[in-house]
């Protein structure tokens, strides 16, 4: 059992790929829309803001505002709990870096010359080569603003992938072909120490969620992660700073009653300003 995560130029043919290599294994397939589904079952108001965020890179405010900081930990969440499933291709959404030391998950990239690409997006947007290029450039730009972002990795790094296929080098099913053979060859890694890891990264992630969406709580800066990227040390650190001191136990409330038996340490503070915009931590 393994997992497939793409990352692809616009126009480059990754969604087919995807597809592709979904129907000859027997994988299921997640996407944007897949993903948009998931926020429309918690609020209308998750859709909207996931709508609005996958399409609009967020100004300097917006990035520190509650909404965004709770739509990318939901997003993040949902994608590592898929990836628990196994035998899944995910689509984009920063996949590859979620699911980054992960044995059993083969991280691809698909890129295409802009010639090509141009010709793609003309068919499928019934437009011109003009628009087809804007659209084209645009795409790019969000996605790599939206990668550094929320995972501060440059989106385009070759070193951030196990395999990269160039579309106008080499056919659709001659891509599909090589990446079946190497998922293949990933079962054999999914041993229980790699599960115990993965499990690990879902729990994080729904801790973060959780406190993100939690809009009754005053962080200004939180961080959870495992204590090891690896089972040396079998834990979790909930990180960062509140403006509200009694949120440092509702956190460290919320935090225990997800996590239950797995031990947390908490590297906590709280976070004043004074009329002079200074700021203090204790």
């Amino acid at each position: 059992m393994s997992i497939l995560t793409i990352s692809r130029e616009y126009g480059s043919g990754g969604k087919e790929i995807g597809r592709k290599v979904a129907d000859l294994m027997g994988y299921e397939y997640v996407d944007r829309g897949r993903i948009l589904e998931d926020m429309r079952k918690i609020g209308i108001q998750w859709e909207k803001l996931a709508k609005y965020f996958d399409e609009n890179e967020p100004d300097v405010w917006e990035r520190f505002e509650w909404s965004f900081r709770g739509y990318a930990a939901l997003v993040q969440s949902h994608i590592l709990q898929y990836a628990l499933r196994d035998n899944i291709v995910i689509m984009g959404r920063g996949g590859n870096f979620l699911l980054k030391g992960i044995p059993h998950v083969l991280r691809i990239r698909t890129t295409a010359p802009i010639e090509k690409r141009i010709e793609k997006v003309m068919q499928w947007q019934e437009t011109n080569s003009e628009n087809a290029e804007w659209l084209i450039k645009r795409a790019d730009k969000e996605m790599a603003g939206a990668v550094y972002l929320i995972y501060g990795f440059v989106w385009d790094d070759p070193a951030q992938y196990d395999l990269l296929f160039n579309t106008g080098l080499q056919t659709y099913d001659t891509i599909v072909e090589a990446i079946a053979k190497e998922l293949q060859a990933r079962k054999g890694l999914k041993t229980e120490e790699a599960v115990k890891l993965l499990e690990l990264k879902v729990l994080a992630a729904k801790i973060d969620a959780e406190l993100a969406t939690d809009n009754t709580l005053q962080i200004s800066s939180l961080d959870v992660k495992l204590k090891e990227e690896g089972l040396v040390e079998y834990g979790l650190i909930v990180g960062g700073a509140v403006y509200a001191n009694e949120d440092i136990s509702r956190v460290k409330d919320i935090a225990n009653k997800i996590a239950g038996n797995t031990p947390i340490e908490y590297d906590l503070h709280f976070r004043w300003q004074s009329r002079m915009g200074h700021t203090q931590y204790k």
